[in-house]
């Protein structure tokens, strides 16, 4: 049973000596090959290890970033059902009630317009750490205030936190992602708002037991602890690779790209891809406007983005998503729904149906693509929208109008959560280029924050004028826009890096100058599928520009 030609005595050596060469080169051959194939298992599980170790950390950065988000989720929940209790504590008006919900998305605004300048000069990261500050001394006012004044005071406080907030996350997570999964994990803030609408209805039935004086305040300093865990969040994420270049950073750049991508060649790729866009390569050569000035007076491909960016965030606030879930103790009150106990554990059913969905759209997002989902969001919103206008407006009291009613409104937030949610903060922040992206994603912050803002501040006064019913089908009539509008100017940007977006949007006869110019563009594009661009075609693109 030995090997052949090994001879009784056991020398091996002389064994093998015996055989023909070509059968020792044989034996060579095999042992060659054996090590290269071990070579290459022990390459790939590294390059596997490498991999799960990139997307754990990416995931936990998105995680981390997207905690601010929580913030404003848990206030539009709980604000919803404390409202309730501060009318009846504070003996607060009508008015005062629409103007205390609604002033926190209208203050959030100047914090979304102050975030953008903010993270340009302090850094992505630390403006998250500001937000987190300012909304912790509003929520801790809003929870000791003794009229409706210092209620007010703190209201604001924390509005600016938000708005800061809700700006800078989308942003972060965007420019630290790897293409592949940037969608699924952009969408993390919306997530999270959603996790916090959730929390916020929790709270509201939880503590709904308490006395009037006692239980709004314990629900609204149960939002401060989110803000705490902020902070221990700021010991793991690292700053947004692309600030640190716009810094001049770059060897740090360098050294965050290779925690967030498991390929050193696609580091350097997306390393180069960022400094041109940047204007810090070599390459760069054209001069920079200020970048207020040029969102002021854009060129027509960046005219194009910010329609883009602020349309898509205005309609996804003036289809009333927030009016909604604000509201939604008063919508199921007059769909019949009575005492507080059922309408608080009402609410939940809702903020459970707007988180599983969101879930489904981190799933979708990536692999179906932008458009696809903003079709069937808006679509179903729009059903939604108008049939529980018909439920209120046509059917009695009872419990069909009670189960339709519930049935819209989850279905409503349902479609809502799948696509348009999410997918606004999406693109306003895949679209704009680096110069111009934390303003302009400031902008469409800003946009969003005032629809929230008047709807909220608007809804129980217009209500009361033309019903409950009539409101929702001025908000179906603006959902059935949102599909037109999507249809007519929003692009697919599904699997293309920041820097290949920002091609989408060029002037067509700019973008078909030349044959030359095609050409370069067509090269950055196939570089995503595995192609790679060349320095001279780099220097031209960047010349034409």
């Amino acid at each position: 049973m030995g090997l052949v030609g090994v001879q009784e005595n056991g020398n091996v050596e002389m064994g093998l000596s015996s055989l023909p060469l070509g059968s020792k080169n044989k034996y060579r051959r095999m042992n060659s090959e054996l090590s290269e194939d071990n070579d290459d298992a022990s390459h790939q599980q590294h390059q596997e290890d490498r991999t799960n170790g990139t997307r754990k950390y990416v995931l936990a950065c998105a995680v981390f970033a997207s905690l601010n988000s929580v913030l404003l989720g848990y206030d539009v929940g709980v604000m919803s059902g404390a409202i309730i209790f501060i009318q009846e504590d504070l003996k607060i008006t009508e008015v005062q009630e629409e103007v205390l919900v609604g002033i926190l998305s209208i203050v959030s605004l100047f914090g979304s317009l102050a975030a953008g300048r903010t993270s340009d000069a302090i850094g992505r990261k630390w403006t998250m750490a500001l937000a987190a500050v300012i909304f912790q001394i509003g929520a801790v006012i809003m929870t000791l205030a003794p009229s409706f004044e210092v209620l007010m005071i703190g209201r604001f406080l924390a509005g600016i936190g938000i708005g800061f907030g809700v700006m800078i996350a989308p942003v972060y997570i965007a420019e630290i992602s790897p293409t592949i999964a940037r969608g699924s994990l952009t969408s993390f803030p919306e997530v999270f708002i959603n996790f916090g609408i959730l929390l916020g209805y929790v709270s509201n039935y939880a503590f709904s037991g308490l006395p009037a004086h006692i239980n709004w305040r314990i629900m609204l300093a149960v939002g401060i602890l989110p803000s705490v865990f902020i902070g221990f969040a700021l010991f793991v994420i690292p700053e947004s690779p692309r600030w640190l270049v716009i810094q001049n950073r770059v060897e740090e750049a360098r050294s965050v790209l290779q925690k967030t991508n498991d390929n050193e060649k696609e580091v350097e790729e997306r390393l180069a891809e960022i400094q041109l866009t940047a204007g810090t390569a070599d390459v760069e050569n054209h001069e920079e406007k200020a970048v207020w000035r040029e969102l002021l007076s854009p060129s027509p491909s960046v005219c194009r983005m910010l329609v883009t960016g602020f349309g898509i965030q205005c309609f996804q606030q003036i289809t009333g998503i927030d009016a909604t879930v604000y509201y939604s103790p008063e919508i199921l009150k007059d769909a019949g729904v009575e005492g507080n106990t059922n309408l608080l554990a009402a609410t939940v059913a809702v903020g459970v149906t707007k988180t599983v969905f969101i879930l489904v759209a981190i799933f979708l997002i990536d692999k179906l693509g932008r458009k696809p989902l903003l079709y069937v969001s808006t679509i179903g919103m729009t059903i939604c929208l108008f049939s529980l206008g018909l439920s209120l407006s046509l059917l009695g009291q009872g419990q069909v109008r009670i189960a339709l009613s519930i049935l819209s409104v989850c279905g409503n937030v349902a479609f809502f959560s799948v696509g348009i949610g999410p997918i606004s903060w999406v693109l306003t922040t895949e679209i704009f280029p680096l110069r111009l992206r934390s303003q302009a994603a400031a902008l469409g912050a800003v946009g969003n924050r005032v629809c929230s803002g008047l709807v909220a501040m608007s809804f129980l006064s217009v209500s009361r004028a033309i019903s409950v019913a009539g409101v929702f089908f001025i908000f179906s009539a603006a959902s059935a826009l949102a599909v037109l509008f999507v249809y007519t100017i929003v692009p697919e940007t599904k699997g293309k890096s920041l820097e290949q977006i920002e091609l989408l949007f060029k002037d067509k006869h700019e973008w078909q100058g030349s044959e030359v110019e095609m050409g370069d563009a067509e090269n950055l594009v196939r570089k995503e599928q595995g192609s790679e661009v060349d320095m001279g075609d780099a220097e031209n693109l960047v010349q034409k520009e």
